[in-house]
């Protein structure tokens, strides 16, 4: 219903300082557009693409979405049920809106602002592989009907890492997990063998906070900062 994901958008004040960080972690740069009139970047793996914002953001970080056509959707998925926050239309401009979902906003863009990753598919940066979006709310259950409205489907309900109802759609995962155990959202990537990839992110130079979420094993978990503030969860999949 919304389209297909395009990134999770962030604002970084000190955008060369977060460029530098996520290209240590193997993130790659790649060639983003003009839509914005501010300061812009985007680095990828294989799977995920991290828009870097110049410019302050109604909410950091942000989920942006590309739907073609966007005028014509925007009365459907209003009959959802779904808020509409912001519109941003015309002939002479960049068609966007913004949704709040549960307390998340989310930016429907009519087209893309940045090239696709040239890293394939199966490719992953020093994190491993991302799993999942995870967005700490007041209410499991009322944020997981406001997810289902706009096309994501149940796919779990577990305790691992942390009490969770997990969302999928074609592009993108959300765990939705009872506000507390986060205070705000995190990107989580997941390893079967990610102590070693903690151990080699720590000898390169990276610090790793020493208070972990939720009372997760530092031994298999780890939890990553970035300079614009980013939660980068590590976790070990049981």
């Amino acid at each position: 219903m919304i389209g297909r994901f395009h990134e999770i958008s962030v604002h970084a004040p000190s955008l060369l300082d977060s460029l530098e960080f996520y290209e240590r972690l193997g993130f790659t740069q790649v060639t983003a557009g003009e839509a914005w009139p501010y300061p812009y970047a985007v680095v990828a793996d294989g799977r995920l693409a991290i828009g870097l914002h110049g410019r302050d953001l109604v909410q950091s970080p942000l989920l942006g979405f590309v739907l073609p056509d966007l005028l014509a959707h925007l009365d459907v998925i209003e009959q959802q049920g779904v808020e509409i926050v912001d519109r941003h239309l015309g002939d002479d401009v960049f068609n966007q809106a913004s949704l709040d979902v549960s307390g998340q906003i989310v930016r429907l863009l009519e087209a893309r602002t940045h090239s696709p990753s040239q890293q394939g598919p199966g490719e992953t940066s020093r994190l491993g592989w991302f799993e999942e979006f995870v967005l700490p709310v007041a209410d499991i259950k009322r944020a997981e009907q406001a997810w289902e409205r706009l096309g994501f489907v149940p796919a779990e309900e577990g305790d691992e890492p942390y009490p969770h109802i997990g969302l999928t759609s074609d592009s993108l995962n959300v765990a939705l997990l009872r506000a507390g155990i986060l205070k705000r959202p995190a990107l989580m990537f997941q390893d079967s063998d990610m102590p070693a990839r903690i151990a080699s992110l720590a000898e390169i130079g990276f610090e790793l906070e020493r208070r972990l979420p939720g009372n997760l094993d530092p031994s298999r978990h780890a939890l990553l900062i970035a300079p614009e503030g980013t939660q980068l969860l590590l976790t070990t999949p049981e």
